[in-house]
């Protein structure tokens, strides 16, 4: 099987995702393996090509706010109220399932993500190919998620099929980490995933939130996850890091305290870089807990915890 090709070509993308093809498509958080989600076959090729376990939930994206109605209904009141205020955009929300969309694309559960993403190339492939897509982050399970068209093709390029399947290429991710999650199905709604819309967004938008309780139901909330294969440590201020450092002949610090924003958008290619650079440990300096902070600590906290 050759590698599958990298595309600028939306017809051509829209036109394998119709005939149940895959294409990792840019969004604005992270590139995204997406299929038809109402195609079983082509989401159970979803879990096969990046290892995910398949009780582990897809987000469905679709294309405009509007769509959203058209494919769940009746929306929790949570949910309508952060998708009117940030979408598209970079905000999930979990919801009832509709009996449009199989089970399997949300791990057997009676909920299900959905999202309107705010890259112009992502929205526009959506409304051609005339289909809601699953699109998880087009990477390995569990390991660091990719920004760019090239991070897709270094860690599935070999695992697509190149008559079948494509890389959308729409440059790098401007966000660079994965949409923040918001159960609105449970009361008060629950915050499952940090992301750029912060905590403290959601809660001015919808008063009383909580954290995440109950058994995973999300992508990302696993214990270990976005993990690089050089070992993270993390540090809360310069001197933790640089007793860290001490104790390493091959490490590497990033501190991930200034310039939040664009922390977010670097860090996974700084995860990559570091492997590709052949460094063993790699000590983050965590941000403050607050506002986008909180996703980056997220992430890092991940990367860093005990790998299964």
């Amino acid at each position: 099987m050759h590698a599958a090709p990298i595309i600028d070509d939306i017809e051509r993308a829209s036109s394998l995702l119709r005939a149940g093809g895959l294409v990792a498509m840019p969004t604005e958080t992270v590139y995204g393996l997406a299929a038809d989600a109402t195609d079983p076959d082509a989401i159970a090729r979803i879990y096969a090509v990046k290892g995910r376990p398949t009780g582990h939930p897809l987000i469905v994206h679709v294309a405009d706010p509007d769509d959203v109605l058209e494919l769940v209904g009746e929306l929790p009141d949570a949910a309508r109220a952060l998708g009117a205020a940030a979408w598209p955009g970079p905000i999930t929300v979990i919801v009832p399932r509709p009996v449009s969309l199989p089970a399997d694309v949300a791990g057997g559960l009676d909920t299900v993500g959905i999202r309107v993403p705010a890259h112009p190339m992502a929205r526009h492939l959506i409304r051609v190919a005339g289909v809601p897509v699953a699109a998880p982050s087009a990477n390995l399970f569990g390991s660091v998620s990719p920004t760019t068209a090239q991070h897709v093709a270094a860690d599935l390029g070999e695992r697509l099929d190149a008559e079948r399947d494509a890389i959308l290429d729409g440059g790098p991710c401007d966000v660079g980490v994965e949409s923040t999650i918001v159960d609105t199905v449970a009361s008060p709604p629950q915050i499952l995933r940090a992301g750029a819309i912060t905590a403290e967004q959601v809660s001015e938008l919808l008063g009383s939130v909580a954290a995440p309780s109950g058994p995973s139901r999300a992508s990302g909330m696993l214990a270990s996850h976005y993990a690089p294969d050089c070992a993270v440590h993390l540090a809360d201020d310069e001197a933790e890091a640089q007793r860290l450092l001490d104790e390493f002949s091959s490490a590497r610090v990033l501190d991930a305290r200034d310039g939040l924003v664009q922390v977010a958008r670097d860090l996974y290619a700084d995860l990559r870089r570091a492997d590709a650079e052949g460094v063993d440990h790699l000590i983050a300096i965590l941000p403050p807990a607050a506002g986008l902070g909180h996703a980056i600590r997220d992430r890092l906290q991940k990367a860093a915890a005990p790998r299964p």
